[in-house]
């Protein structure tokens, strides 16, 4: 899966599991590419996410709540993710 597929994917996963008003998902690999543990095909993201449903919970309860959505890609194709819910 190239980044531009993947971006869909965690948006259309997210959106239809969470109510958001606003997401932003940037691809952050290129900061990695020389750090140890790098693959190919494994991608660093930084979702901004504007929710209400996120911000009323606790950090930890929305970052789990975000990392069962997309297990999956997590497993797969993201090796870190940075998230921000305003």
């Amino acid at each position: 899966m190239n980044i531009d597929e993947l971006i869909i994917n965690v948006k259309k996963k997210l959106k239809k599991n969470i109510n958001i008003k606003n997401i932003l998902i940037e691809d952050k690999t290129f900061l990695h590419k020389n750090h140890a543990g790098h693959e190919n095909n494994k991608f660093h993201l930084k979702i901004r996410i504007e929710s209400d449903e996120l911000k009323n919970l606790n950090k930890i309860e929305s970052n789990k709540k975000i990392y069962k959505i997309l297990s999956e890609e997590l497993k797969n194709n993201i090796h870190s993710l940075q998230i921000l819910i305003n």
